[in-house]
């Protein structure tokens, strides 16, 4: 994740126009094959898994919040977003920019992205970097005093359910951003939620909200069909729990 300007950001975008682990696998009917995903695909359906994005929102209505301070969604904005604790979860509400680092593809590149960098922060069990374009992953904040990621149950390769009008899409923890900036996901992330996924100038300014699931791990990492498994199981896991 880089730090983004809004400045320049716009200026980006007129150029253009002149880029304790759980298993992974239970016995519960597929949500792969429900939901039609494909594994080592993107994504392509609007809804994954079993529970809904209304039953998840429901749960979330209030925070109790648990990181010391509050989180910016961009570089210039102000810091209002808190990461709120739930049973079995922790979650917040921003907005989403556009992550397209790690391996290069047709649409993540230097070309396409002028922050692009060709690693994160938790790779592929083959020891490479994630690939934005396919895998669906999402940024959270490097640990600082405001709020430390890993003491709060949150790993590389836990589950995450994204949600963003009315569409559920699992993902995984795929990277780690700035200290005081929160809100991103990368290509395909945005891509199944109907969000323009441009790394440029895509994105969306507000109304994602993100559940991460404690002390789970997908394995391997880069298996988006074993991220829905487990995601969902975990999904159902915390509508009883809250």
């Amino acid at each position: 994740m880089r730090l983004r300007s809004l400045t320049l950001v716009a200026a980006s975008g007129a150029a253009l126009l002149a880029a304790g682990v759980l298993p992974a696998h239970a016995s519960d009917p597929d949500p792969v094959a429900a939901s039609g995903a494909t594994p080592g695909a993107p994504p392509a359906s609007v809804q994954e898994g079993t529970v809904s994005a209304a039953d998840l929102l429901a749960k979330v209505t209030s925070c109790s919040q648990i990181s010391n301070g509050r989180y910016r969604t961009d570089e210039e904005a102000s810091a209002t977003v808190p990461v709120c604790g739930k049973n079995g979860a922790v979650f917040w509400k921003a907005d989403m920019d556009i992550d397209c680092d790690g391996q290069r593809t047709a649409n993540c590149n230097e070309d396409r992205d002028p922050w692009y960098q060709d690693d994160t922060a938790f790779h592929q069990s083959d020891g490479r970097p994630l690939k934005a374009e396919s895998l669906p992953y999402v940024v959270v904040p490097s640990s600082s005093t405001v709020w430390n990621y890993t003491g709060a149950g949150i790993k590389g390769g836990g589950v995450v359910a994204v949600v963003y009008d009315g569409k559920v899409e699992y993902a995984v923890v795929g990277d780690t951003g700035p200290t005081a900036i929160i809100g991103e996901a990368s290509y395909a992330t945005a891509k199944a939620l109907g969000i323009d996924p441009d790394p440029a100038a895509g994105g969306v300014d507000s109304g994602v909200t993100y559940i991460l699931f404690k002390n789970s791990k997908v394995s391997p990492i880069e298996s988006h069909s074993a991220a829905v498994s487990l995601g969902d199981r975990l999904a159902r896991q915390f509508l009883q729990d809250n």
